[in-house]
C-alpha cells in the first residue's frame, strides 16, 4: 500500500519536472516569406516564453533568457509595445522587474528583434497606500 503511494508521487514528480522542463525551454519558429513579384520579406510575429533578466527605463531594450543556461537575448521595444498582466489588463513599464517570467510575442524588423506585445506570468503587485488623520477638539 505504502508503495503504491510512494510509486504516484514520484510519478507526479518526474511528469511535472518534464512538463515545466519542456514549457520553459518552449521556442517559437519565424516565418518569413518572399513576395515572388515585389521581393518583399514579411515576418510573421512570434513569441517565446521565458524570464526578463534586465529592464533599464532609460534604454530601448529588455535582456530575456528563453530557458536557464542559455544566454539571454536583447528585445527592443517602441513606444506601441504593450505590457499586460495574466489576465489581460493593460500594466505600465513600471510593473517590470528582472527575473519576472514572461512571453514576449516578436518581430524581426531588419536585424533586430522588436517586442510588441509582453504577458507578465504573474500578476502585478500594486500597493495602497492609505493615510488616515484623527483630529480631537476639546470642549
Amino acid at each position: 500500500m505504502k508503495q503504491t503511494r510512494l510509486v504516484k508521487i514520484l510519478t507526479t514528480g518526474v511528469l511535472c519536472a518534464a512538463a515545466l522542463g519542456s514549457a520553459l525551454a518552449q521556442e517559437s519558429t519565424t516565418t518569413t516569406t518572399v513576395d515572388p513579384v515585389t521581393g518583399t520579406t514579411t515576418t510573421a510575429t512570434t513569441s517565446t516564453a521565458g524570464t526578463i533578466t534586465a529592464y533599464t527605463p532609460d534604454s530601448d531594450y529588455i535582456m530575456f533568457q528563453t530557458a536557464p543556461g542559455v544566454a539571454p537575448v536583447r528585445y527592443y521595444y517602441t513606444k506601441d509595445t504593450t505590457i499586460v498582466d495574466p489576465e489581460g489588463h493593460i500594466v505600465t513599464w513600471s510593473a517590470i522587474r528582472p527575473d519576472m517570467p514572461a512571453t514576449v510575442y516578436y518581430t524581426d524588423v531588419d536585424d533586430r528583434v522588436v517586442v510588441r506585445k509582453i504577458v507578465l506570468a504573474q500578476p502585478t503587485t500594486i500597493y495602497k497606500k492609505e493615510e488616515t488623520t484623527t483630529t480631537t477638539t476639546s470642549p
